[in-house]
């Protein structure tokens, strides 16, 4: 492998075939995304390992519906909201160290989540550790970015979306076996206190391979953006909350005054920063990034795909566990064909012929419409689905891989280093959101469609199943329709 000089202001060009080092260490690039994937794997796994241990800590916290609901959402709430101004933090202050504090936050907020003796101790901890994931997550693609060029950048973003896929689905699992365990008596405590010594290794490692100066002068230079940071912060939480609770609250007429005033106050963003961009000011998001070939259909696609993904896995956990009765690791493991094939394909896509790369991603969306119509065929008479189910759910992983890979790695592989903050957190927050939207969008489709059948049996879930399954092969179809529409515009 060549070695090259450490990138920066006033060096040589990297050859395409090398990796950079990480600046301020004397340690190679593969130590760098282990730790950051490794966090990344973390975060990600606090999204979803909740879900399974809620009804544990809603009877031994004697917590409302409002609270547990809030227990879990929290995290998400403050993730979402948080995630561009993480973005920029790093970009002014160093990816690495705001890594480091991020998971420091995330660390401490996991332990104080684990020791938490009420239900307003535990919503409030949770929204910290959420806080701590929006700083740490984006300076992932951010570091990524700066720190491998050519097909080693294609690798690293290959693995980041093989541990994206995999984390959803693995806190599932995880989650399920913590709470059967019931390690010492500690019921659903684990599920928070497991990230403290992964937590507290990373932070010993990274302190020594993670770099710490931010990219340059001039990203070291760059205004906060407080007014954008204000209105972004703000739509993103109007637009957020209803997604979160909604559902819940049976949407009154707030959730919906309020994804309407999120819409207003997106428009009235980006009115501002493209006027703070004219005006030679730094932007929160420059609009150089949106402009920039392919972004435009790269959010687009990220947006359908991951909707598809948090759809697929919301309705079927509300399936299996409510309609099949099963146990919530069992109901962990029914992902598993899911998760290991999205990482396989996400990590060996881009040594596929030359001649099928950009056919990948709407191939992958017709794939994964065709998938999930199968899941719901295969399960649709209220049985276990057989071995076509398992060929199904194989068969979503494929397609979100195909979907999601190529189209992250395209969006980000050309990308100029000094925008590297900028289209991270933009990435990160289109996926977040997405990942909402498709839970409170599929979700409510299966919830309404289930109490218009009646008492909940294996039958009337199936037939609630079904609906949604083929809500989302539409989806799907959509995302590879209007990403060619747009790639001819």
């Amino acid at each position: 492998m060549t070695t090259t000089p450490r990138s920066g202001p006033g060096t040589a060009p990297v050859p395409s075939t090398a990796i950079s080092e990480a600046p301020g260490t004397d340690k190679g690039p593969g130590p760098l995304l282990a730790v950051v994937l490794a966090a990344l794997f973390m975060a990600l796994l606090d999204v979803f390992i909740v879900n399974v241990a809620a009804p544990t800590i809603g009877t031994e916290l004697h917590a409302s519906g409002a609270e547990l609901q809030l227990v879990v959402a929290g995290y998400t709430i403050t993730y979402s909201v948080l995630l561009i101004t993480g973005a920029r933090l790093g970009d002014r202050f160093g990816h690495g160290r705001v890594h480091l504090a991020g998971m420091a936050l995330f660390t401490a907020a996991s332990l104080a989540c684990g020791l938490a003796q009420g239900a307003t101790e535990l919503i409030v901890f949770r929204l910290i550790q959420g806080a701590g994931s929006a700083v740490m997550i984006p300076q992932v693609l951010s570091l990524i970015q700066r720190n491998f060029v050519g097909e080693a950048r294609v690798k690293a973003l290959g693995a980041y979306s093989a541990v994206l896929a995999v984390g959803a689905a693995a806190g599932q699992i995880l989650g399920g076996v913590l709470v059967s365990a019931d390690l010492l008596g500690t019921g659903w405590r684990p599920v928070f206190l497991v990230n403290v010594p992964v937590g507290a290794v990373l932070l010993i490692v990274g302190r020594r391979v993670l770099p710490w100066e931010s990219g340059g002068e001039r990203e070291r230079g760059r205004a906060m953006d407080l007014p954008g940071l204000v209105l972004l912060g703000a739509g993103v939480s109007l637009f957020t909350v209803p997604l979160v609770l909604g559902q819940e609250e049976d949407w009154p007429l707030w959730s919906w005054l309020s994804l309407g005033a999120a819409a207003v106050l997106f428009a009235v963003f980006w009115r501002y920063e493209s006027g703070l961009a004219r005006r030679g000011g730094d932007p929160l998001i420059a609009p150089r990034v949106l402009r920039h070939p392919g972004m435009g259909l790269a959010v687009l696609r990220i947006l359908a795909a991951m909707a598809v993904n948090g759809g697929f896995l919301f309705v079927l956990t509300l399936h299996v566990q409510g309609g099949l009765g099963y146990s919530a690791l069992r109901a962990g493991l029914t992902f598993a064909p899911t998760a290991a094939v999205f990482g396989v394909v996400g990590l060996t896509w881009r040594r596929w012929p030359a001649a099928w790369q950009r056919l990948l991603a709407p191939t992958g969306f017709l794939l994964t419409a065709v998938a999930v119509a199968g899941v719901g065929l295969a399960l649709h008479g209220g049985g276990d689905g057989g071995v076509w189910v398992y060929v199904s759910y194989a068969g979503v992983g494929v397609g979100l891989a195909l979907a999601f890979s190529p189209t992250l790695t395209r969006a980000l592989a050309t990308v100029r280093p000094e925008d590297a903050a900028d289209a991270s957190g933009l990435l990160a927050t289109v996926t977040q959101l997405g990942q909402l939207t498709g839970v409170a969008a599929f979700g409510t489709l299966f919830l309404n469609r289930l109490e218009s059948l009646g008492a909940l049996e294996a039958y009337t879930s199936a037939e609630a199943l079904s609906v949604c399954m083929f809500a989302l092969a539409g989806t799907a179809a959509l995302g590879a329709v209007s990403g060619l529409v747009l790639r001819r515009r």
